[in-house]
């Protein structure tokens, strides 16, 4: 049982899901959607407040204005795509904290957030039935 119950802890504390995102960014928690894709994916949509940082780019150069007291949530497209993986785990390297956001920017728009961008959806709930 205690193995059980140290699996889902760990699974939580390195995951998110898109609920949990939405509810601390509106509660101004400590935390920063990354956006672990290139740049044209960003530009095309993304979360609200998010940042991109593409997951090849990352380095000590490009990260240092980056606050390490800040968890940063990475995401990518979804299921389809490991981006989210390979940001977290540099960001990780570098020393951040990080989150990986279950099912990137695609569970977050099927839970119903809007996105932004130059091709953004409106969102068509305010808050997460979950």
């Amino acid at each position: 049982m205690q193995k059980q119950i140290e699996f889902y802890e760990n699974k939580l504390a390195y995951e998110m899901d898109p609920s949990d995102l939405w509810d601390a960014l509106e509660n101004k928690e400590n935390v920063v959607a990354l956006d672990a894709r290139k740049a044209f994916g960003f530009e095309k949509e993304h979360i609200p407040t998010a940042i991109n940082l593409p997951h090849r780019e990352m380095n000590e150069e490009n990260t240092k204005h980056l606050d390490k007291s800040i968890t940063y949530v990475c995401y990518c497209d979804g299921i389809g795509c490991n981006a989210s993986t390979k940001g977290a785990l540099n960001m990780a390297k570098l020393g951040f904290k990080v989150k990986e956001l279950m099912g990137g920017i695609e569970w977050w728009k099927f839970d119903g957030y809007a996105t932004e961008g130059t091709n953004p959806v409106k969102g068509a709930i305010m808050e997460c039935a979950c």
